[in-house]
């Protein structure tokens, strides 16, 4: 029945509303086109919107975005959901290439971009393989924070930024300062948060008489910095320029999620790793876990979290380097080279203190486009992108060999325009090799062959139709391929601790394919606009967990298997003016979203987000700013095998904003309330929904310093 009205609504409002062309240049796109000249399923999320919005995750910063949920993990982790997808169907870039977490092998793991170090957030909705290989296959989230200056600058500019959440007492100091002088422009930035366990309304656990965590969520606390360096020499054709990256983010997993059960798997797993482990490890974990953030909780896991408070260490040294040449070679109107090194490791640290595993991943990404000049009137972008590295996890819940990736893409993408047409085709081949070091489990290869065509029809000056159609292809995941594989025993099975359950690869998996159509509206009318997006999604081979209704030790088993599957839903997002107000502007918009998937034997799509419809409305002058907003989720009652439905909440939030003129700079005073009505909600798309709901009621505020 709610889809049927939201349909109804959405349909109606197509007449009352209309898309404002945004300015802002498409960097995921290689040819850098504005929003409105792509058929691709595009959102932009700048300037001061993506300040009001941001959050210590990019799940949470881009949850109220139609399309988009959040799958939290207990606070500290947050991964987006684009259209029922997530992990390792959703790319998360930073500046263009690939974060290059371990976020994609687990649901408890943070993803190690930092939404609130973001110029700009840009969603691409539905696959976009085709630019960025199998692991987009869901959509794409590219952030970018300019820590590689694209322009010269002229003296120096920056921003200073205080925080405080009072649901988790959370304290959080963002800076950034920029400058240069002729060719040369340089970037620093820098972020710390600290925050206590997240307060909750009622009881954590779903049962009270087993659950005694009243009011908070036990062992969600942490604390995480961030410092970056980097810059850029300009020259007459272009500019070149090099960053590093340091994060350091030390988080609680919610007590109950992680379970520890009894094999006979240690001794086998010592035998195989042991020595290595405590030559190249051991020491270092020593030394790592008697500094830095392990001291300043130890406190908290003596007093309150006992042997089920799980933390994680994480630790992450990222280098880019860009190149940006205008016309090198004659045809050629730009080529952009780019390159990316990242030491990615964290460490799970048992409640006694000790490191019971460890997952390292080291990367190497690069990426090369050539942008040519139009020909026969075609304008268009030849590249390719090569991704190598290695990924190991050691330790009682290794349940993953130590495995080599290396990936190679190559890619066209060509349009060209006709009358009030424009025509986007693409191709890509993508080679992917997983290489285990297990005995056990053989190395496998796989090609993928991806496409698409898209149209975009100018109707009149207010309208825009636009048609996507893709084939994308990706190769399973090491994860997918080889969890417990060769383990012929029970007793040797490895827990998977973040789903609590024994999760079991599957070597014979094929390419999972997704084949796409999109129809896009779009109108727009002065400061009015709609935009309705309605897509079906049909997958071959879709890859998933099954379960095979054993149990080991209490813990369920469940089988990686590949069945089709078929996605479909409806997106809408708008803003309509209305008119002056006690000396403001008055504004009001609309937005929401439905998804529906099933397997082609039968059953629900697990953790799917629900149906969600929103209103906002929002009052503005020069100096303030107030808006308020309403979202209510729907009962999801198509949980997926195994799963118990989640129950529909409504949340209200309020915020307020002031600014004004200091010296040489602005001031922005701000102040929000969140979750007015401090409503319990369980969100569908969470493994923890039954030990970890959202956070309760909060008051945000804080201030700006823009300079």
């Amino acid at each position: 029945m709610r889809f049927k009205i939201f349909a109804v609504l959405v349909l109606s409002s197509t007449t009352l509303w209309a898309e404002t062309e945004l300015e802002h240049v498409l960097v995921s796109v290689p040819l850098h086109k504005k929003t409105a000249e792509t058929a691709l399923p595009v959102t932009v999320i700048s300037g001061d919107d993506l300040r009001r919005a941001a959050a210590a995750t990019i799940g949470d910063t881009l949850a109220m975005t139609p399309g988009v949920a959040n799958a939290s993990f207990g606070p500290a982790v947050g991964q987006p959901v684009i259209r029922g997808q997530q992990g390792p169907r959703v790319s998360i870039l930073q500046n263009g290439t690939a974060s290059a977490d371990a976020s994609s092998l687990s649901a408890d793991h943070a993803v190690s971009v930092e939404p609130v170090l973001a110029d700009s957030l840009e969603i691409l909705r539905g696959p976009a393989t085709l630019l960025y290989g199998g692991g987009a296959i869901g959509g794409v989230i590219n952030v970018l924070d300019n820590r590689i200056p694209t322009s010269p600058q002229e003296g120096i500019s920056g921003a200073l930024e205080l925080r405080h959440e009072s649901v988790s007492d959370m304290d959080t100091v963002v800076a950034k300062i920029e400058g240069g002088t002729g060719q040369f422009a340089w970037h620093v930035d820098g972020m710390y948060r600290d925050y206590s366990d997240v307060e909750v309304p009622g009881f954590a656990g779903l049962d009270p008489d087993e659950d005694d965590s009243r009011g908070s969520i036990e062992n969600t606390s942490g604390r995480a910095d961030s410092f970056t360096l980097g810059g850029s020499y300009h020259f007459d054709a272009g500019f070149i320029g090099l960053s590093v990256n340091r994060l350091r983010n030390a988080y609680g997993i919610p007590a109950g999620s992680h379970t520890h059960a009894e094999h006979g798997h240690e001794d086998e797993h010592e035998d195989e790793h042991g020595d290595e482990h405590e030559d190249e490890h051991g020491d270092e974990h020593g030394d790592e876990h008697e500094d830095g953030h392990e001291d300043e909780h130890e406190e908290e896991h003596e007093d309150g979290h006992g042997e089920e408070g799980i933390r994680l260490e994480v630790k992450q040294t990222r280098w880019d380097g860009i190149l940006h040449w205008h016309e090198p070679l004659a045809g050629v109107e730009v080529l952009r080279v780019f390159a990316t090194a990242t030491q990615y490791e964290h460490q799970e640290i048992e409640g006694e203190g000790e490191v019971g595993t460890e997952f390292d991943n080291e990367t190497l990404v690069t990426r090369f486009e050539a942008v040519h000049k139009p020909l026969a009137g075609l304008h268009g972008v030849i590249g390719f992108q090569t991704k190598s590295g290695d990924f190991s996890a050691l330790g009682e819940e290794a349940f993953i060999p130590v495995t080599s990736n290396s990936e190679l893409g190559i890619f066209v993408l060509e349009d060209f325009h006709y009358e009030d047409f424009t025509v986007e085709l693409g191709l890509r081949y993508d080679r992917v090799e997983r290489d285990p070091t297990s005995i056990a489990a053989r190395t496998r290869r796989y090609s993928a062959l991806s496409g698409s065509a898209s149209v975009l029809w100018q109707v009149s000056d207010p309208w825009q139709i636009g048609l996507s159609l893709s084939s994308a292809g990706r190769a399973p995941t090491t994860e997918e391929l080889f969890s417990n594989h060769g383990l012929s025993s029970s007793e040797l099975w490895v827990p998977h601790a973040a789903t609590r359950a024994i999760e079991l690869g599957n070597n014979a998996l094929d390419t999972e394919v997704s084949n796409n159509i999109d129809l896009a509206l779009r109108w727009s009318v002065d400061a009015n606009w709609v935009d309705l997006t309605v897509y079906q999604n049909e997958f071959s081979d879709y890859i998933h967990l099954v379960s095979t209704g054993e149990e080991v030790d209490e813990l369920p088993v469940r089988q990686y298997e590949q069945e089709d599957a078929r996605f479909r839903g409806i997106e809408l997002d708008s803003e309509f003016s209305m008119g002056n107000f006690a000396g403001g502007e008055v504004s009001l918009g609309v937005f929401g979203d439905v998804i529906r998937g099933d397997l082609n034997r039968g059953g629900d799509v697990p953790r799917l987000p629900p149906d969600r419809l929103g209103a906002r409305l929002g009052w503005h002058n020069d100096n303030l700013r107030f808006s308020a907003q309403v979202l209510s989720a729907a009962r999801q009652d198509k949980p997926g095998l195994n799963d118990a439905p989640t129950s529909g909440f409504t949340r209200v939030d309020v915020d307020a904003e002031y600014r004004h003129v200091l010296g040489m700079g602005e001031v922005v005073w701000f102040a929000s309330l969140k979750n007015i009505l401090d409503e319990e909600i369980r969100a569908s798309t969470s493994f923890l929904r039954d030990v970890a709901p959202e956070a309760g009621r909060s008051i945000n505020a804080g201030v700006r310093l823009l300079f």
